[in-house]
């Protein structure tokens, strides 16, 4: 296995992601046909891609194996609690859409299918991966729907977690209305345009206000938060090929935004402001104001989303949803991974049956590799190509 271009993570193989691994493929298309008996003969199907890559440098999946192998990415997704349902995963196959119009196009659509006028459909869009010559379209953002943030003086306006992102995407012509909840933009990157953005039409994009059921001045505070959750900075893995552009989705769950993306110090950091408009001492801890406040904001999160129609799951329920697809997996031998940190939830941890056992947080393939992390391209990374911003007409 080369170590050229190589991601490590602890528990994975170093994992090429810019080459093939034949031998990975020949595990995968085993594992495929042992699981699915209408697959192709394994031996048969090694030999095929043997015969490919000899002739090109390179063989590619069908469509099959690739809803295949993508669903078993989220079974194997070891920081996901939601994953009873991965034989649900909706796979578009997008593999012949190379220019960054189209990928703009197949990303929106993406975020219709999922949307689905509320009832949140979980959603996989897979592109071309990288080939000898050709390196693939590349999606800049860390998911499809993020919000900017605006760095001032003393404060930030919108995400902080965004800002460094928003003042690229400002450099290269774009420009937000300067709220807390702008809509970045897509960066898409290929061979012929280098780096184009493409603004996200207001109709792909599900938002909820956010009220509460009990405080009708939660309601003045604007907060709101967007229905679904499409990561796009993590390769996935199959069967001996990275595929580095592959947007993905399930539904939220009401403490991702209630007790993390709202409240987090590094984020939208809104405990403090809720804790004294609910007449706490925000000045001692041991009050548990902090407890009360993460209570509040969350009911008001699951109230929101509720009445506006919206899918969304309660870290009680989905809990013991994990609980059964553990099971399940034990059931049909084999391990359920899953990093403890991660599944158990940001608030009642204890409460929850996910929290008095441990796993095996080893990672299993096919599956997500971890996001790279964001940094701007430097001159010469990029390929040939001009900057552009469109709006894209998906």
């Amino acid at each position: 296995m080369t170590t050229d271009g190589t991601h490590h993570h602890p528990g994975l193989p170093d994992v090429p992601i810019h080459s093939v691994d034949l031998s990975e493929a020949e595990a995968f298309f085993r594992q495929h046909a042992a699981e699915n008996p209408h697959a192709p003969d394994p031996d048969e199907r090694f030999s095929e891609a043997l015969v490919e890559f000899g002739r090109r440098g390179a063989f590619s999946h069908t469509s099959e194996e690739l809803e295949f192998g993508a669903q078993v990415a989220w079974r194997n997704a070891n920081r996901c609690i939601g994953r009873l349902y991965w034989r649900s995963l909706i796979v578009r196959d997008r593999r012949n859409v190379r220019t960054a119009d189209g990928v703009a196009a197949e990303c929106v659509e993406h975020l219709r299918v999922a949307t689905n006028g509320g009832r949140i459909r979980p959603v996989l869009t897979l592109f071309a991966p990288d080939q000898p010559g050709r390196p693939a379209p590349r999606l800049h953002n860390a998911q499809l729907i993020r919000y900017a943030g605006y760095q001032g003086l003393d404060s930030v306006i919108g995400d902080p977690a965004q800002t460094e992102f928003t003042r690229w995407a400002e450099s290269l012509g774009w420009s937000g209305k300067g709220t807390d909840f702008d809509v970045l933009p897509l960066a898409i990157e290929t061979p012929e345009d280098g780096v184009r953005l493409f603004d996200i039409p207001g109709d792909a994009v599900l938002e909820v206000p956010l009220t509460h059921p009990e405080f009708p001045w939660f309601a003045e505070l604007d907060l709101r938060w967007h229905a679904v959750p499409a990561i796009s900075s993590m390769p996935l893995r199959i069967g001996g090929i990275t595929y580095r552009t592959a947007p993905f989705n399930g539904w939220y769950m009401g403490t991702e935004i209630g007790s993390r993306n709202l409240v987090d110090a590094d984020r939208y950091d809104r405990m403090t402001q809720v804790g004294r408009l609910l007449g706490l001492n925000v000045d001692d801890v041991r009050t548990l104001w902090k407890d009360r406040v993460l209570v509040e904001i969350n009911r008001a999160v699951l109230h929101s989303f509720d009445a506006a129609g919206v899918k969304i799951a309660d870290h009680h329920h989905e809990s013991e949803l994990f609980m059964r697809f553990v099971a399940k997996e034990e059931r049909a031998g084999r391990t359920p991974h899953a990093e403890w940190s991660w599944v158990v939830p940001p608030m009642s941890g204890t409460t929850s049956p996910v929290y008095h056992r441990y796993y095996d947080d080893s990672t299993a393939l096919p599956g997500f590799l971890p996001s790279p992390g964001w940094t701007p391209p430097q001159d010469g990374d990029a390929p040939a190509g001009c900057p552009h911003h469109a709006q894209t007409g998906a």
